[in-house]
């Protein structure tokens, strides 16, 4: 079953703000929460599907690549969805308890220590469709967090070192006891880390790691397509006081070209030919994607949309010594701005002309004759 859109699961425009976004959300979690609705399977699976289309839509690098590929961004476990982009099912449903009810089950793994993984990072490259043919190796700067090099990530000063959150001993999270039930709240002192900073580093204020813009070194490989996605771990945003870093996601765009079209591993192109190669025969050069040139050779009588195929002289396919093969559509251009003399020599040509120079509009218009005769035809009628 294919999903629903994620801005129609909530109930939001494309435009919508995050304030509109959360509080649809809020709206709709509220409703069909599982503890509301014991035993109900259909709000369950629509409480997924909330929950879901959230987690998505809430975070910007997540909303961005929903916006321009859909669903697709997250196939494979790539990016996003329950999978990707640091973020799973577990810690969505606790971020749910937190709007909800100012309550949890625990937040992100690691949180109780104070460190927290850093965000992922998307960055947009545009190459042309020789440098997918051949691969390149691209130099790119990116503006990010890295951790803190005065306090080696902690975010306390030099010297110091965080200590533990008196109140709720370092767990990050403080548990009180309702009935027959015992609930779970972030701890309000240290937000959940399980760890305080009396005195912070002035470099990064405490937070472990500070903006600055880095160079990265991308290998782009022979046969990518438009769209596809290069993820390169450890390289997104620095963690919060020592935590995990994030990864960074190139997203790969091929810019028009002059001549060809690709489609997979094939590239198209079409060339105008004379009406006099097309009728008598004839041969010409195309460029190649290689750099090299083609030969097409243009049998007596082509007509225009007749396809050649030049093979190997496409795309490499992703990962593979294969390359796809590349394909010439004709069109046979009609002579324009005639001189007298040329007038004068395709009447005299178009007089000299039957039935087996131009079979195809001498067999439709006569069809076209028949057809006519049939309604003029005794017992026919028209309205």
């Amino acid at each position: 079953m294919s999903k629903r859109d994620y801005y129609e699961v909530l109930g939001v425009s494309r435009t919508c703000t995050e304030v509109e976004l959360k509080a649809a959300f809020r709206k709709l979690a509220m409703q069909h929460h599982p503890d509301r609705n014991p035993g109900d399977n259909d709000s369950e699976h629509k409480f997924k599907e909330i929950n879901e289309a959230y987690d998505v839509l809430k975070d910007g690098d997540k909303r961005a690549a929903y916006d321009r590929f859909g669903h697709a961004a997250f196939e494979h476990g790539s990016m996003g969805g329950a999978q990707g982009f640091g973020s799973d099912f577990a810690s969505t449903f606790a971020d749910i308890f937190d709007d909800l009810f100012g309550m949890s089950g625990g937040r992100r793994g690691g949180r109780g220590q104070g460190r927290e993984r850093g965000s992922d990072l998307r960055y947009n490259m545009e190459i042309t469709l020789e440098e997918a043919f051949v691969g390149k190796t691209a130099q790119i700067r990116i503006p990010t967090s890295v951790t803190c090099e005065a306090c080696s990530g902690t975010g306390a000063k030099a010297g110091t070192r965080p200590k533990a959150c008196a109140s709720c001993g370092g767990a990050g999270k403080i548990r009180h006891a309702q009935g027959f039930f015992t609930l779970e709240r972030t701890c309000p002192t240290c937000q959940g880390r399980g760890q305080v900073i009396d005195d912070p580093c002035k470099d990064c204020e405490g937070a472990g790691r500070v903006v600055r813009e880095r160079m990265l070194s991308v290998n782009i490989p022979a046969g990518v397509e438009d769209g596809t996605r290069i993820r390169l771990a450890g390289e997104g945003e620095a963690g919060v006081r020592g935590g995990p870093p994030g990864d960074l996601y190139i997203f790969l765009s091929l810019a028009q070209h002059e001549f060809f079209q690709r489609e997979g591993a094939d590239l198209y192109c079409r060339v105008p030919i004379s009406m006099v190669t097309a009728a008598l025969g004839g041969d010409f050069e195309v460029p190649a994607i290689d750099g090299g040139k083609g030969r097409v050779k243009v049998p007596a009588g082509t007509q225009t949309g007749r396809r050649f195929r030049l093979s190997g002289k496409g795309m490499p396919v992703l990962r593979s010594k294969q390359l796809g093969d590349m394909y010439v559509q004709v069109t046979v251009e009609t002579p324009q701005n005639l001189s007298k003399r040329q007038r004068e020599l395709l009447a005299e040509f178009d007089k000299l002309s039957s039935e087996e120079t131009q079979p195809e509009s001498a067999g439709f218009f006569s069809r076209v004759r028949d057809f006519l005769d049939g309604l003029r035809a005794p017992g026919s009628h028209t309205e």
